[in-house]
């Protein structure tokens, strides 16, 4: 049986480190949550400030990472908790990216919109060398919204 549970950011971190196929831990986080299976953690969502400048209006908040150890339905049911927690601190939208190569089905399953196609390509500039660790392929933004006020938007 899977099992929600609170998480610290440095507990969250370790797990990401150990299990993410693509991306280290976020700089920071609003709040977490876990998922274990009565032993040990499978999944984490980790949820912070939009990395999108435009997107910082207070009432955002965005799932920076979405880590799992395989296990099916973990994924979804952790997003779905994230989105509570956050509505439940006057959160009025959760978003979060997918690389286009994703095909976004625990996002649906937890009742997530796709929004559209953004970012993509490198950092890397003559003026500032970077490597790039992670992938530059174009992302899908998703979506989770509703007023405080408005049961149907849970």
């Amino acid at each position: 049986m899977i099992s929600l549970q609170p998480i610290t950011y440095r507990e969250a971190c370790v797990f990401v480190a150990e299990h993410h196929r693509h991306h280290r831990p976020p700089q920071g986080w609003l709040f977490g949550v876990a998922a274990n299976n009565g032993e040990a953690v499978i999944g984490v969502a980790m949820v912070g400030r939009p990395v999108a400048r435009m997107l910082q209006d207070g009432y955002t908040a965005e799932v920076t990472r979405l880590c799992t150890d395989g296990t099916p339905h973990v994924a979804s049911k952790l997003l779905a908790a994230s989105w509570r927690a956050a509505r439940a601190m006057g959160y009025r939208r959760l978003i979060t990216y997918t690389l286009a190569s994703e095909d976004g089905t625990s996002i649906r399953a937890a009742g997530w919109k796709e929004v559209g196609r953004s970012g993509g390509g490198s950092w890397n500039t003559p003026s500032r060398p970077r490597v790039d660790t992670h992938p530059t392929e174009q992302k899908t933004l998703w979506e989770k919204k509703g007023d405080l006020n408005d049961p149907e938007r849970a």
